[in-house]
């Protein structure tokens, strides 16, 4: 491994109050490290932030966020941000870690790692993850080996550098997600067939109702504790569950979205029988970016599975979307490989698999002097 030639030093991001002042080019230069990364591993920027983006998720009341960096005279070289969760999982801090590529394989990362869990530890956190990224082409090379998760399906390659590194700096690979990309807008026939297909399965008992940003009053609790089945429900059938637990909180959670400049194009289906929503999907366009948009959550319950609910919602609201913002050219999301459900919606709808992202712990020891 080359040593550096200079003294690598790792130390706290100043986070401006706006992009405009003296103080902004070292935020803006550890933002463009991350694009720059990320340019590396997909080809393309779609899924780096812009300066401005990032400094409007850095004020979200639901985790802090701290970013360490590593500069050699004076220039940022690599990032770590380190975000921790502030409503739950207290325990936890999430990073990533990202090096300019021709700085990559000299140490910097680890020394940034080790600076990262040591601010973790002081705050009192001691599950880390982190993750790694591998585009489709890296998944097609058996000489690679593969590397399973301890948990569902799917692989990363064994001897890539990210998973190399991972292992050698005390990380174990947890799970998997599949990344996957869809182009926009949809062919018209082929949504024409889709939604022919759905309607017959659901024969006329359910009915579709869309939101943009805000849910309507009448459905609040309702998505809540959808919401809510997707976070307990795990994985089947569901993309991104995560716990909201009441209709106030969501509310709290749309004003940070719309705060942060993103808009939420929603649509659900109501089970006209009992009147009650089973099922929703979620896309967020971002405020600089309205060309890529990502999938949020999907849920459908269980109960009302089998009836293509998730291909009529998830078409529906892909082309609310197209309608509402035109300019959207490519739709991203990832999912458990095991969650075949909406993995077979996904491929009716002409999403390709663009990779994978392995997601790695490591439990850090309890270094406070125990009371005796």
């Amino acid at each position: 491994m080359p040593a550096m030639e200079h003294e690598v030093r790792v130390e706290q991001l100043w986070i401006p109050d706006s992009l405009d002042g003296d103080d902004a080019a070292d935020f803006i230069a550890a933002v463009e490290v991350g694009r720059k990364v990320r340019m590396q591993t997909w080809g393309s920027d779609d899924l780096a932030y812009a300066p401005l983006e990032k400094l409007l998720e850095m004020a979200d009341p639901y985790e802090r966020q701290v970013i360490l960096v590593a500069k050699v005279d004076g220039v940022i070289i690599g990032t770590v941000d380190i975000a921790l969760p502030l409503a739950d999982n207290q325990e936890l801090a999430e990073f990533t870690l990202d090096i300019l590529p021709e700085f990559q394989g000299r140490g910097v990362g680890r020394q940034l790692l080790e600076a990262a869990e040591h601010l973790a530890r002081d705050e009192g956190r001691h599950t880390i993850l982190i993750d790694t990224n591998h585009p489709a082409a890296t998944l097609a090379d058996s000489a690679a080996g593969q590397l399973i998760p301890g948990s569902g399906l799917g692989f990363v390659p064994l001897k890539s550098r990210e998973v190399e590194f991972a292992q050698h700096t005390g990380y174990t690979l947890q799970h998997i997600e599949q990344f996957s990309s869809c182009t926009l807008p949809l062919d018209s026939s082929l949504v024409a067939a889709l939604q022919a297909e759905a309607e017959e399965a659901n024969a006329g008992r359910y009915r579709l109702h869309h939101w943009t940003d805000r849910c309507p009053e009448q459905w609040l609790e309702a998505v809540a504790a959808l919401e809510n089945s997707a976070g307990e429900d795990g994985i089947p059938g569901a993309e991104d569950g995560t716990l909201v637990f009441d209709g106030g909180i969501l509310r709290e959670a749309e004003e940070v979205a719309i705060a942060q400049g993103r808009r939420t194009v929603v649509t659900a289906v109501e089970h006209l029988a009992s009147g009650t929503l089973v099922g929703l999907t979620t896309i967020s366009v971002l405020a600089l970016r309205p060309d890529v948009v990502f999938q949020d959550d999907t849920v459908v319950l269980a109960e009302h599975r089998g009836n293509k609910l998730g291909l009529l919602i998830k078409v529906a609201n892909m082309e609310r979307l197209t309608e509402q913002f035109p300019d959207a050219r490519v739709l991203y999301t990832w999912n458990a490989p095991e969650n075949r459900y909406l993995l077979t919606v996904n491929q009716q709808l002409g999403f390709t698999t663009a990779g994978v992202t392995g997601i790695w712990q490591k439990e850090l020891p309890d270094l406070r002097p125990s009371v005796s």
